[in-house]
């Protein structure tokens, strides 16, 4: 049965509701069978209505008085068996109706009514997110910021009270149920052509792979983020043509490889995902050797880089792990508590210029980096936090450099779910140079300030009517356009095109002269004056005109371009 709460009610009610039935059918047979005396004394007997109308109001214990006419003693008699059988069967059908209104299965299919019609209100894109947590929460703030609604599928009861106390706005329906089960993710509204994504970011990769797959059946289209923390289940979700796999261990690898060999990259990075500005120092990492505390996912990726690049490095694992490792002059692995003080000693602490604690428990990583500080206090110490706190004692601790994987994770997904262009476009550059990321990370300054804006452009008639009718007609429009200020044409804006994405072809740091062409994704770096501008020229036709012809558009005429 579709509705699950009225089936439930009906099976649940249908013996109290048979007792009042059958209550009313015998006191009404009675007094219909009974005979009575009218006024002049005639014999008479109820009809059905009116058996019916007393026993109503007497059994609900209203009391209007004997009607039509004055009882007869006989009919007295039956009245009063008629009330206590009437009434004990209302006391039976109300107190089955609490108890209905208190069971959980009963309460759960009323909660999903209301989610499917929340979901079926839903008219602007929205993503689905599985599980709620600190991460996904942030999440959800970030995809509200940018006017995408959120769906949660949290099994949990308290966390999914937890998120209905966040209070958001606008509401973000929650479903309690298995984030792995088909039936969960339609009710979410996978199938919805304005469902642009799903998040799938628990720590069981064979759970991840397992949604992933499930949610590519249902549909091919919805663009999935999904968490993964090894190489197997990697490459499994990208046989499956997943768009986006997070894995927050080969990021912070990738960022100590940047920091080692293009520091400039690596701030393009950070201000991509909004962590730092483009005036930040840069992260320099230094060269020699480096002691890594932990040979779990994070270490083994570290493991990786530091080996392409030929980086002394010594690593400590408390538990042996079926792992290979083979001990060469530059790598080296010993199985140690990396809290011990002789143990550090001993692998040499004083003479490396670098330690990494990347255990799972922060307890232990900063009890590993003020030991090593006591032995080597020149030493660089760069730390995983495991935990994402309001207040975190990392920060109070004087530690060099700080990797959160929530907060990478957190990153990623939002900029590949809200900033498509701004994912790709980081994708793109993170295969450049340093000498490649030092003349845009000055170009950018330089051109427009230490923290530009990201603005992503679509021009079709949606984003930009004004660009894509002009297209459309003439054919034929330079890049140019959006630079052009609209309170002087003769001044340009502070703008940095950084990236053309025409059908697959990716054009980087396009330059001003490039044609445009319908469907084009630009991507901007920019002040709020020149986003502003920019959204005028796409959208408005005066400004518009104003943009390319160097002239006030003063009255409006059926074709612009006649």
């Amino acid at each position: 049965m579709k509705n699950s709460s009225l089936f439930i009610i009906l099976y649940r009610m249908r013996v109290p509701f048979l007792v009042i039935i059958v209550a009313y059918t015998i006191a009404i047979t009675g007094l219909v069978l009974i005979e009575g005396k009218d006024p002049s004394g005639n014999p008479y007997h109820m009809s059905i209505f009116d058996a019916f109308y007393f026993v109503s109001y007497t059994a609900t214990t209203i009391g209007f008085g004997e009607t039509p006419y004055e009882f007869t003693y006989a009919q007295r008699v039956w009245v009063s068996f008629s009330i206590y059988i009437t009434v004990i069967g209302w006391f039976y059908g109300l107190g089955s109706l609490v108890r209905l209104l208190q069971d959980k299965l009963f309460l759960q299919e009323i909660e999903k009514n209301r989610f499917r019609r929340q979901i079926k209100n839903i008219k602007q894109k929205f993503i689905i997110i599985l599980g709620y947590n600190q991460i996904t929460s942030e999440i959800i703030k970030r995809a509200i910021a940018q006017d995408i609604r959120a769906v949660v599928i949290e099994k949990g009861v308290a966390k999914g009270n937890e998120l209905l106390l966040e209070n958001f706005t606008p509401t973000v329906p929650v479903l309690m149920g298995d984030a792995h089960s088909s039936k969960s993710l339609e009710e979410a509204g996978i199938k919805k052509i304005n469902c642009k994504g799903l998040v799938a970011l628990f720590e069981d990769d064979s759970l991840n792979l397992r949604i992933a797959l499930t949610s590519k059946l249902l549909n091919k289209n919805v663009k999935l983020v999904i968490k993964s923390t090894t190489e197997n289940h990697t490459e499994n979700l990208k046989d499956l043509d997943v768009e986006i796999v997070a894995n927050p261990f080969l990021i912070i690898a990738k960022e100590i490889n940047m920091a080692l060999t293009a520091p400039n990259l690596l701030k393009l990075e950070k201000w991509l995902f909004k962590v730092d500005t483009l005036n930040s120092s840069l992260p320099l990492f230094p060269k020699g050797k480096y002691i890594i505390c932990g040979f779990g996912r994070m270490g083994q990726s570290v493991y990786e880089k530091l080996k392409t690049n030929n980086i002394e490095a010594h690593f400590i694992e408390i538990e042996k792990k079926n792992v290979e490792f083979k001990n060469t002059d530059f790598t080296k692995l010993t199985y140690a508590n990396a809290d011990d003080k002789d143990t550090l000693l001993e692998i040499g602490i004083t003479n490396a210029v670098a330690i990494i604690a990347a255990t799972n428990n922060d307890t232990t990583n900063l009890s590993i980096l003020a030991t090593a500080k006591k032995l080597n206090p020149k030493i660089m110490t760069i730390v995983r936090e495991n935990e994402m706190e309001d207040f975190s004692i990392f920060k109070s601790a004087n530690i060099d450099h700080i990797f959160m994987p929530a907060k990478i994770l957190i990153n990623k997904t939002t900029n590949a779910l809200i900033n498509p262009l701004s994912d790709l476009f980081s994708r793109i550059v993170s295969e450049k140079d340093e000498t490649w990321a030092a003349k845009l990370v000055r170009r950018l300054f330089e051109t427009i300030d230490e923290n530009p804006l990201l603005f992503e452009l679509e021009l079709d008639f949606e984003k930009a009517p004004e660009i894509a009718r002009y297209l459309k007609i003439k054919k034929e429009i330079e890049l140019k356009i959006f630079s052009v200020s609209l309170h002087n044409k003769e001044q340009r804006n502070n703008i940095v095109p950084l990236l053309i994405l025409r059908n697959k072809e990716e054009i980087l740091l396009p330059s001003w002269d490039t044609k445009l062409e319908f469907d084009d994704k630009i991507l901007f770096a920019c002040d709020e004056h020149a986003k502003n501008d920019m959204e005028y020229i796409a959208q408005n036709i005066y400004e518009f005109y104003y943009a390319l012809t160097g002239k006030e558009k003063r009255t409006i005429f059926k074709g612009l371009f006649k």
